[in-house]
């Protein structure tokens, strides 16, 4: 069964570990031992943790002599968010008729007590 790609950048995202990841390399390149010093779990953890994002396209890594650098790639990122937009738009709407409904609801409210008065 094959993945697409957009299913392999959610499911990354859907941990914390691996969004705490991405966030560290948004300020630049690292080494794996510089991305696992603020967590407490083990280099190999970490290291299941970068192939997963790695294989959605999130992030890149190369080898430098012993350095293993990785660097964020955010273009897979945008097309989460396109995906998410179009239901962005539809809760806005939702949301632009709930208030006008309970608009609604209070105009008719103030005339009844008014008329209680």
């Amino acid at each position: 069964m094959t993945t697409d790609a957009l299913s392999l950048v959610f499911g990354a995202l859907a941990d914390p570990t691996r969004r705490a990841i991405l966030a560290s390399l948004s300020s630049g390149e690292r080494s794996v031992k510089e991305i696992a010093k603020p967590f407490k779990i083990s280099l190999p953890a970490i290291t299941k943790h970068l192939k997963v994002l790695e294989k959605s396209g999130l992030i890149t890594r190369s080898r430098e002599a012993q350095w293993r650098p990785c660097q964020l790639q955010a273009e897979p990122m945008k097309d989460a968010v396109d995906w998410l937009q179009h239901y962005r738009r539809h809760w806005e709407e939702s949301f632009d008729r709930l208030d006008d409904y309970l608009k609604e609801l209070q105009a008719k409210e103030k005339k009844h007590d008014r008329n209680k008065k």
